[in-house]
C-alpha cells in the first residue's frame, strides 16, 4: 500500500547525508548573519554612551558588512537547499523517513526551544533587576523572532508530516486541511524571504553604499596621515626648538620617514607655519566626520572624540579643511642635548 510505501526507509545516500547538512548549516549560518546584522542596526540607531567611539561605530558597520556578505551567498544556499529537498520528497516521499532528516530536524526544534527558553528567562531576569532599555527589549525581540520562526517552522514540518504517514487514509476535509496547511506554509517561507531581503536593503542604507565607504576610508588614511604628520611636526620642534618651514624638512632617511600624500589624489597634504608655535595642517575630505555636518542618513550624535589623539581633534566637514595646533613648550618640552 501507499502508506507502507511512504513509511519505509529509504536507503540513505551520500548525497543525502550532504544535502541535509548543506541545508541545516546553512540555516545555523543564516539565522546568526541574520541576528548579528539585527544587533548592530540596533547598536547602530540606539547608542549606547557607554560604548561610544568612531571606532566602535565602525566596528558595527564592520560586522553589518560581514552580516550582509553572509547573507547574499549562505540564505540563497539554505533556499536552493530546501526547494531541492522538498522536490526529492515530493518524487521519493519516503526520503522524508531518512535517519539524518529526522535527527537534524528534531535537533533544530530542540535548539530552537532552548533558545526561546533562555530568551524568556534573560527578559525576566533584567526586568527584574530594572535593566530593562529599548536596546536590550529590541535585541530580546530579535533572537525571540529568529529562534520561533525556526521552530515553528521545523515542528510544523515534522507535525505535518507525521500526520500524512500514520494516515491510513484521507478524507475530504483532511485533504482540504492538508491544501491549507501547505498554502500557509509557502505564505511562511515567502514572508521570511521577503524579511531577509528588506534587511539586507536596509543595510545599505545604514552602512552606506560599497562607493560610500571607499571614499569614507580615503578619508580615515587622511586622519591617519596627519595624525603621523603632526606627531613628527612636534619632534621636529622639541629637537631643534622651530617649527619646519615646509614638510619636507621631515624626511628622515635614517629612520625612513616621509610625509605621506593625499591617498586618493596623489597630492601633497598643505602644511602652514602661522607662528613661532602655531601650525596648520590642511586636506580635502570627500564626506564630513558622523557627527560634523550632515551625513547621508540620520546617524546618533556621538560626542567629538572619534579620533582620540590627546586634546586635537579631528572632526571635518567635506571638502578643503584645515586643522590648526598650537604647541604648548610646558606639555611638549624641548629634549635636553647632550653637552
Amino acid at each position: 500500500m501507499e502508506t507502507e510505501t511512504e513509511n519505509k526507509i529509504s536507503k540513505t545516500e551520500p548525497k543525502d547525508i550532504f544535502l541535509h547538512l548543506l541545508a541545516i548549516i546553512a540555516l545555523y549560518a543564516s539565522a546568526a548573519a541574520f541576528l548579528v546584522m539585527l544587533f548592530q542596526y540596533i547598536n547602530v540607531l540606539i547608542p549606547d554612551f557607554l560604548t561610544r567611539g568612531y571606532y566602535q561605530l565602525q566596528s558595527y558597520y564592520s560586522s553589518i558588512r560581514w552580516s550582509i556578505s553572509s547573507l547574499i551567498v549562505i540564505f540563497p544556499v539554505y533556499v536552493w537547499a530546501v526547494y531541492y529537498l522538498n522536490k526529492i520528497y515530493f518524487l521519493e516521499p519516503e526520503k522524508r523517513n531518512l535517519r539524518i532528516r529526522k535527527w537534524l530536524l528534531n535537533f533544530t526544534i530542540f535548539a530552537a526551544a532552548l533558545i526561546i527558553i533562555g530568551d524568556l528567562v534573560t527578559l525576566i531576569y533584567n526586568f527584574l533587576g530594572g535593566d530593562i532599555t529599548s536596546r536590550f527589549v529590541l535585541k530580546i525581540a530579535a533572537v525571540f523572532f529568529v529562534a520561533a520562526s525556526v521552530f515553528f517552522y521545523y515542528f510544523w514540518e515534522l507535525k505535518n508530516w507525521a500526520t500524512r504517514s500514520t494516515s491510513s487514509g484521507l478524507t475530504l476535509s483532511k485533504i482540504e486541511e492538508s491544501k491549507i496547511s501547505d498554502a500557509a506554509r509557502k505564505i511562511f517561507i515567502y514572508s521570511i524571504i521577503v524579511i531577509v531581503t528588506v534587511a539586507i536593503a536596509a543595510g545599505f542604507f545604514i552602512v552606506g553604499s560599497p562607493q560610500q565607504e571607499r571614499l569614507r576610508r580615503f578619508d580615515d588614511q587622511r586622519v591617519s596621515d596627519l595624525q603621523i604628520i603632526q606627531g613628527q611636526i612636534i619632534y621636529y620642534w622639541q629637537n631643534k626648538e622651530k617649527l619646519p618651514q615646509i614638510l619636507n624638512d621631515l624626511k628622515d632617511p635614517i629612520s625612513g620617514f616621509n610625509p605621506g600624500k593625499d591617498p586618493q589624489t596623489g597630492a601633497n597634504y598643505i602644511y602652514n607655519v602661522m607662528g613661532d608655535l602655531k601650525f596648520a595642517l590642511c586636506a580635502n575630505f570627500n564626506q564630513p566626520s558622523f557627527q560634523s555636518g550632515k551625513p547621508s542618513i540620520e546617524l546618533p550624535t556621538y560626542p567629538p572624540q572619534y579620533y582620540p589623539s590627546g586634546d586635537s581633534n579631528w572632526t571635518h566637514d567635506a571638502g578643503y579643511v584645515c586643522f590648526e595646533r598650537t604647541i604648548d613648550p610646558e606639555l611638549y618640552r624641548p629634549i635636553q642635548k647632550a653637552k
